[in-house]
């Protein structure tokens, strides 16, 4: 059965891409659910291809993938062991899947090393430590970026480069988050007005 069937209702089995599963929340009327996966599957089926040892990771590390709309491209939610992937960021057409799939794969990251810290003794990321792994996921997107053909590499290379380039306070800055919430539903409501 296809994960549209899945999709549809057409089956009890849970959505799953890639033997990760996925949960969609769809609060946009205007972007379709369906585009949104198949980039989702066409982004892991880059991690597939070019990254295997990470997406078997990313398959023990986390319980699934979250698609919604979120202030940010993507999140690692520690507490649930879910990767956030950000909708509209999903439904994009203007740019390849590469940078989804480095994205999802940064996040895959950040899981690892919570995997890590939990089997070590379960202490959590202090703030010093951020920045450092911050560098770490952005040097595996650096490594996918390369190993990817030179046209999908090329736009996850240039930004890896230009991050791992930054100042450790800028390349894991604090966020507002109220105020990114803020932003992101102005922008929703002038797509849904």
């Amino acid at each position: 059965m296809s994960w549209l069937d899945r999709l549809l209702g057409r089956s009890a089995e849970p959505l799953r891409l890639h033997g990760v599963a996925v949960e969609l929340q769809n609060s946009r009327p205007d972007i379709d659910d369906a585009v949104v996966l198949e980039r989702l599957d066409e982004a892991l089926g880059l991690i597939a291809r070019y990254a295997p040892a990470r997406l078997r990771h990313l398959q023990r590390d986390v319980r699934g993938i979250r698609v919604m709309r979120f202030p940010t491209r993507g999140a690692y939610f520690p507490d649930e062991r879910i990767i956030l992937t950000e909708l509209t960021f999903l439904a994009r057409r203007d740019m390849p899947a590469s940078p989804v799939a480095s994205s999802i794969l940064h996040e895959s990251v950040h899981a690892r090393v919570h995997a890590f810290r939990q089997r070590v003794g379960g202490r959590s990321s202090a703030p010093d430590d951020m920045a450092r792994e911050e560098r770490l996921c952005r040097r595996a997107e650096l490594a996918f970026g390369r190993a990817l053909p030179p046209d999908l590499g090329a736009p996850v290379v240039e930004r890896a480069m230009a991050s791992l380039a930054l100042q450790d306070a800028d390349v894991a800055p604090v966020v507002d988050w109220t105020l990114a919430a803020e932003r992101q539903r102005a922008v929703d409501e002038g797509h849904t007005h």
